[in-house]
Parts: C-alpha cells; structure tokens; sequence
C-alpha cells in the first residue's frame, strides 16, 4: 500500500512545502483540499493549473485526490450540485488527480430513503461527467451515511464504474461498524482509505497515529488479508482543532506506524 497525507493537516500551507513536506518524510501521495481558502482550489486559472500538475511532477509524488464539500444529498435542486461536482472533477483532470471526495450530507427531517435516492440520482448524473474526465467521484463515509453499508445503499442505486467509496475509519467506527464490515460492504467499490486516530468517541481532536482508539491494526489487517493494495492517506484534521499538535512533527513517526502495521500484516 502506498501513504499519503491530506492538506487538512498543514492548512493554508504553500503547494511546494507541502511536496517538501512529503518527500522529506517519506510520503508517496497528497490528497489536496480545495477550499477556497486554500492555495489548491477551483478557481485557479488554466495556466494555474499547469503549474501545480507540473510541481507534482517535478516533486515525484502523485496526486491521491481533490477533497471537495458537495453533500450529494443535501436536499434543493441538483442543478448547484451537480454544478459544483463538475466544476471539481475539471480542476481534478486538469491536474491529474484520479479521485475527487464527495460528502454524503443528507439532512434531519430526510427519511433516509429520501436522502439515499437523492444522492444515487445525483451521482448518477455526474458519473457521465467523471467518465469524459478519466476521474472518479468517491463517497466518502461521512455525517449522515458515516457506514460502509449505509454508503452502499447510494452506490448500490447508483451502479456505476465512474463511482465509488473512500473509507474514512473514523466514521465508521463511530457508526458502530466493525473494520471486517466495512471492507465486505465497500471492496467493490473502494477508491481509498482515510486514517487517522483520536482519543474517543467524545474527543475528536486528531491525535498522532497508534496514540488513540481507532482500529487502525484491524483496518489495515482487513485490506491486507484481502489483497487489496490501494492508499492509505493520513488525514489529519488540523484545519478544525488548532489547539492540535503541528503535523509536521508527527509525520515520520506517522509514517513508521502505518509501515509497522504494514510489515505486521503482511
């Protein structure tokens, strides 16, 4: 399997350190989030664009994805959905990237009927989109559908190659879902896998890796038992919690523990 990490942990950070960042301390791969805020986002301009595919170039490390915020669920009309995940899909074949996250965001008042059918429906339309940009559009296990199987019940509808499921394992631990379940409910469909860890299910702020509750032995256990040989990018959750540690100290000890878990499991 190949580590990356996610910009969410140096926030506002300059694209050259953070390729800096990675090569320094070992990392194949960076997943990109493209707020606004941050240097990497959908309003950069074509020449723009050109210069951060060839930074990644010139650096070696590939681009893992594009972390967006469209909630695929959400209730309104599809038309400012669907406009925003194409919008992220150009930037990402602009750029290289094989993967853009999506949220699920259904709301309270949706029966989940509701909110299942409304994101299959969405993603269905955009997955012609994806297919046209050679990238793919991932669900990501989050807020209202934080399962692999309550994800499932949107990919299941929607049925289509275009897309799939990023497993961030702290939701769906936190959904009660043991690591063996998720990887049966999203092996068909899985793109990639977040990791992280933190201290319970009360206290979220990010901790180092292996210093926290999450399972992340039995995760990568799973994967490896199942031959399945894809990336796991470490997202740390900087941006929401400043009182967090700098990740910039903890990425080789992070780095070691995922390689330690690797080795264990092999």
């Amino acid at each position: 399997m190949k580590l990356a990490f996610s910009t969410l942990g140096v926030p506002g950070l300059p694209l050259p350190d953070v390729l800096r960042l990675a090569t320094a301390h070992g990392y194949h791969g960076i997943e990109l989030r493209t707020h606004p805020e941050e240097p990497v986002h959908p309003g950069l301009t074509p020449a723009e664009r050109s210069d951060v595919a060839a930074a990644f170039k010139a650096a070696g490390v590939e681009l893992l994805g594009l972390a967006g915020y469209t909630r695929v669920a959400a209730p309104g009309d599809d038309g400012p959905v669907l406009a925003e995940i194409r919008t992220l899909l150009d930037l990402a074949r602009d750029l290289g990237a094989p993967y853009v996250r999506v949220f699920p965001g259904g709301a309270d008042g949706q029966s989940p009927e509701e909110a299942d059918a409304t994101a299959a429906r969405r993603l269905g339309t955009a997955a012609e989109h994806a297919a046209d940009r050679g990238v793919r559009i991932l669900l990501e296990t989050h807020d209202s559908h934080r399962t692999g199987a309550a994800a499932m019940r949107v990919l299941g509808l929607v049925g289509h190659r275009q897309v799939g499921a990023l497993w961030d394992v702290m939701h769906t631990w936190l959904g009660g879902e043991q690591p063996s379940e998720t990887f049966a409910a999203l092996s068909p469909h899985l793109g990639y896998v977040q990791v992280k860890d933190i201290a319970s299910a009360d206290d979220t702020t990010p901790l180092p890796l292996g210093a926290g509750v999450l399972p992340l032995a039995e995760c990568v256990e799973v994967l490896s038992r199942h031959g399945w040989d894809g990336w796991l990018c470490w997202e740390y959750e900087k941006r929401w919690y400043e009182a967090a540690a700098p990740l910039t100290g903890l990425l080789d000890a992070g780095r070691d523990h995922l390689a330690r878990l690797l080795n264990d499991s092999a």
